[in-house]
């Protein structure tokens, strides 16, 4: 399902990274000025989350992905700090076990898949399977090329069984990420997060924008499109993915399910 966005990455069309900006604020003069805007659509989601957990018929699942310091991690935290934590689930995909390495590449991801009536979130996702395998070489090429058709084929079945599904790449500058990993390295609070590999990661910026480009060209489908989402600014990434959120939820035209027969005869005594 795909909403109108200047965000989005059409299906079918030549995809080219550097034509995507990092620093829109679209029609905002600022954080203040777009945070009542950004406060609605929360609102807006806490409502139609109670509607999605409550009417059991679809589920959303929502992947992240970024280069480093790309703020999946605050995105996540903020877009969805309001709603019932029944109703969702954050998945992070982390290098594959010794038991997922025996699977094919998607046993773990359909095992992550949300349930009907859930949103799932991916913290990293599938992708990382064209993405750092491909940049580390990994797995031969031959192998990394053959997974975008049996990704789009996945989540073509998924959508087929009432999964929505939302892909965001949270686009940052290179100067903005040297930015973001020497605030882990100059504020005590979050050395927690700093790892040195996050620099060996950096001199790959270029390989990694190539393997984007491709995964993101290729696989932005009518059943899984791809947003591409200014995110050198926090709080305009915030209002890109909770307005596109929002709006796709909205077409879902989601009800609360129907009262059981003859409710209105009960009396609390």
């Amino acid at each position: 399902m795909i909403i109108d966005s200047p965000y989005v990455v059409k299906p079918g069309k030549k995809f080219k990274i550097k034509s995507r900006s990092t620093d829109d604020q679209g029609k905002f003069k600022d954080r203040e000025d777009a945070l009542p805007a950004t406060q609605k659509h929360l609102e807006k989601l806490d409502h139609l989350q109670e509607v999605l957990y409550a009417g059991n018929q679809h589920a959303l699942l929502i992947v992240f992905q970024a280069m480093d310091g790309g703020g999946k991690d605050g995105a996540i935290e903020h877009i969805f700090s309001g709603i019932n934590p029944q109703g969702c689930q954050v998945t992070s995909f982390k290098k594959p076990n010794e038991l997922e390495l025996a699977h094919d590449f998607l046993w773990r991801i359909h095992g992550a898949a949300p349930r009907k009536g859930m949103i799932g979130i991916f913290n990293r996702s599938h992708y990382e399977s064209v993405l750092v395998e491909r940049v580390h070489k990994l797995v031969p090429k031959k192998q990394w090329q053959a997974r975008y058709e049996h990704i789009n084929s996945m989540e073509k079945m998924l959508t087929d069984e009432g999964t929505t599904i939302l892909k965001f790449f949270l686009h940052i500058s290179k100067d903005e990420q040297r930015q973001r990993l020497q605030d882990r390295l100059d504020n005590q609070e979050k050395h927690w997060k700093f790892d040195p590999n996050d620099l060996e990661e950096r001199k790959l910026w270029d390989e990694y924008q190539e393997a984007y480009e491709d995964a993101i060209g290729k696989c932005s489908t009518e059943w899984a499109p791809w947003y591409v989402v200014p995110a050198d600014r926090k709080w305009f990434r915030n209002w890109v993915i909770s307005d596109t959120i929002v709006r796709t939820m909205q077409k879902l035209d989601l009800q609360f399910p129907a009262a059981i027969e003859g409710i209105r005869k009960y009396k609390i005594e």
